[in-house]
């Protein structure tokens, strides 16, 4: 079974995949847009999450033994995807991955400065679309420019009305698609945010 779902909270998202647990349903892989669940039957699953990048592949190897070590799964992520999820397999082991809050708090902190990263990696692609005049602000005023069909604003009755919704979906392309690169820095720095103020909130409950 797929989920698509989307968390910038590692505790509630520990959460859910235990409930989806206790309803029959155990976390096997994490995909960019989604998770895949197997159907097993019901237990009370303990995931924990961790978000770290990995250099090499033995890094990420030694990683995971020293977690398999304390009795931990690792059920999810790669070297390069951050997230990485843990299922407890030995019941005599601790019940969190982490030793202690500073730990625990620090995987926010990555999140927080990889969503920073990623905003800033659009501000100079941004500031070159606009430097270059790519980007053509003055079809805000006036979007008829954004039409290149030779005599469409001549045209009358049903011939315009084909022309122009034929043409609209392309015309909205050229002029406004760029409009997702400030809503991608906006949501990112969002997510940057947010995952900061999770930082300072897990490091309080030392």
């Amino acid at each position: 079974m797929k989920k698509m779902k989307f968390f910038t909270n590692f505790d509630r998202e520990e959460q859910w995949l235990n409930e989806m647990a206790r309803q029959g349903n155990v976390l096997i892989r994490r995909k960019p847009f989604g998770y895949e669940f197997a159907q097993v039957p019901p237990e009370n699953a303990n995931f924990r999450m961790d978000y770290r990048t990995f250099k090499s592949r033995q890094d990420f190897e030694d990683y995971k033994a020293l977690f398999e070590d304390s009795g931990w799964t690792h059920v999810a992520g790669t070297k390069s995807s951050g997230s990485q999820y843990f299922k407890q397999t030995r019941a005599e082991g601790s019940e969190d991955i982490f030793s202690d809050v500073d730990s625990k708090a620090a995987r926010y902190k990555r999140f927080s400065d990889m969503w920073f990263s990623l905003a800033c990696c659009f501000v100079p692609l941004f500031a070159a679309l606009i430097a270059t005049d790519a980007i053509k602000l003055s079809a805000f005023l006036n979007p008829k420019e954004l039409y290149y069909t030779p005599g469409l604003w001549d045209m009358s009755g049903g011939e315009f009305w084909r022309a122009l919704l034929f043409e609209t979906p392309f015309a909205f392309f050229r002029g406004f698609s760029w409009l997702v690169i400030p809503v991608m820095i906006v949501a990112y720095s969002v997510f940057a945010y947010k995952a900061k103020k999770q930082y300072a909130k897990t490091q309080q409950g030392r």
